[in-house]
């Protein structure tokens, strides 16, 4: 069987995901992403402490690396990134972050199948930190953030068995 075919299947048989359960997806989601951004504070933080020890970086009178850190803009494009390739890539990998997986949700191309780099791109882009789901509040009839009108995509909530079938599809 084609990966095509069941996916353009599944697509069929789902309903749009309301509010609610994209609200308790994106609260799971935020406090993995506290712990991505922990991580890759982490790494920056001992990148920092290579360039002084060896010499390569000097930090100002009373400045910790930490306060490096947050004086440069970069730091925070630095977080940024990580987190839109975090999200960006189970979007395009399964359809699925971590949240979504616990609360039977997937993003996925309107016929139904995963989303292209261009689309997750513009999902990580559009999303609003998650504030583009408020959208569905008023968009009664198709259900759909703003995130997923600009990439022309949909969430969509799976059936148990579904969610399933992903699960142990992905591992």
């Amino acid at each position: 069987m084609s990966a095509a075919s069941p996916s353009h299947t599944l697509h069929a048989s789902f309903p749009s995901a309301g509010f609610g359960r994209r609200l308790a997806a994106w609260i799971y989601d935020v406090l993995v992403a506290v712990a991505v951004i922990m991580l890759s504070s982490a790494l920056a933080l001992a990148f920092a402490a290579i360039l002084t020890s060896s010499g390569w970086l000097q930090l100002p009178e009373g400045m910790d690396h930490a306060g490096w850190l947050n004086s440069s803009p970069l730091y925070a494009i630095y977080l940024l990134s990580v987190l839109g390739f975090f999200f960006g890539w189970f979007w395009r990998r399964s359809g699925q972050t971590l949240g979504m997986r616990a609360w039977r949700l997937k993003v996925q191309q309107r016929d139904g199948s995963l989303l292209t780099k261009k689309q997750a791109l513009i999902r990580v882009i559009t999303c609003c930190f998650g504030l583009g789901n408020l959208w569905v509040l008023v968009d009664f009839k198709n259900r759909r953030a703003w995130h997923d009108y600009a990439a022309g995509t949909e969430l969509v909530t799976l059936s148990k068995e579904a969610n399933q079938l992903y699960y142990w599809r992905d591992l």
